[in-house]
């Protein structure tokens, strides 16, 4: 069986044709769209019949039915029952949204829906960096900060799809505004949004970075993980002065999580960590072992291995498992 799987970000939607072995076959890529849930649907369709395209050429040379059967679709956002309940990081998304129904509608296929960083984890679960482990915190640091976890050999979305929401959990009473209008979250200090953000402002204050002309070097829009990347290999003092401050957060978050659910397994995934690879993992679990009380001996921190194919590869299994069950 062949399915497709949709990894939607706050930057690009990712999307591939995956097969029975978890392998990605074909990919296609767009920006994500910053005016909706319609928008963002209608990008996700154009990209899905692109890979039917390119499924139906392969077939006539190969002689292989590559028709996929289902879409699985991963979102930033807490998702329940085919809706997608809030999605703080993508501008214009108001109340409950049926994304089943409208990716159906323009597709024709099945849809299945899950969370972006659960999806990403359930990917690294079946073929990456948590493969045979029981109990996983799965933390996605890229535009934003997402979580997801499996616990005691099953994935766990809570009991209405909010399970694991790192980015959300509050670490300073008070403190910076978040996209979801809560102050000091985890995601107001970590996510690449907010650490670019507190960048600007102090760029606006008087201090100096790269960052900004390596991002127009790398001719992005945004501050991407990349630009993140060769500003902190550049020692550029701001950023590595705010990068310092994400990673402590993040550390923050981590400890509350692990003296609650006691994982013997964070798996870091997302932009940031494809970019700077397991010394980041490393970083991270320096901060936050002086905030777990009772770590498991047990407890390792590992960079997810597939990359940008770890939400794909996952949401394609939410696919895969919506046709099986019928």
């Amino acid at each position: 069986m062949h399915t497709i799987g949709v990894d939607v970000g706050g930057t690009n939607i990712e999307v591939g044709l995956v097969g029975d072995d978890h392998e990605v076959i074909s990919r296609a890529k767009k920006n994500t769209p910053q005016d909706g849930p319609d928008a963002v649907l209608d990008v996700v369709a154009d990209l899905v019949r692109e890979l039917l395209e390119n499924a139906g050429e392969s077939a006539e040379e190969s002689g292989e039915d590559q028709t996929p059967a289902a879409v699985g679709l991963g979102i930033p956002g807490v998702v329940h029952q085919g809706q997608a309940l809030t999605v703080p990081n993508l501008p214009n998304w108001d109340g409950p949204v049926d994304l089943v129904s409208g990716l159906t509608q323009r597709t024709g296929l099945p849809v299945a829906l899950g969370n972006d960083a659960n999806v990403g984890l359930l990917g690294e679960w079946l073929a990456g960096a948590a493969q045979g482990a029981e109990n996983v915190l799965g933390v996605w640091l890229g535009t934003s900060v997402g979580g997801g976890l499996i616990l005691q050999g099953r994935p766990f979305h809570g009991a209405r799809g909010g399970a694991g929401e790192i980015g959300h959990i509050v670490v300073r009473e008070g403190g910076a505004l978040c996209s979801c209008g809560r102050r000091g979250c985890v995601e107001a200090y970590a996510g690449r949004r907010s650490m670019t953000s507190a960048v600007r402002s102090m760029i606006e204050a008087g201090r100096t970075s790269v960052l900004e002309e390596l991002r127009v070097e790398h001719d992005k829009s945004s501050m991407t993980s990349g630009v993140w990347r060769d500003a902190l290999e550049a020692d550029d003092e701001l950023a590595i002065e705010v990068f310092a401050t994400a990673v402590d957060t993040v550390g923050v978050g981590i400890g509350a999580v692990l003296n609650v659910l006691d994982v013997d397994l964070v798996v870091i995934g997302g932009g940031l960590a494809e970019k700077l690879g397991s010394d980041l993992a490393d970083r991270i679990e320096t901060s936050t072992r002086p905030w777990v009380m009772r770590p498991s001996p047990d407890l390792q921190f590992r960079v997810a291995e597939l990359g940008d194919d770890s939400g794909v590869v996952g949401a394609a299994a939410l696919a895969r498992a919506l046709v099986i069950a019928g």
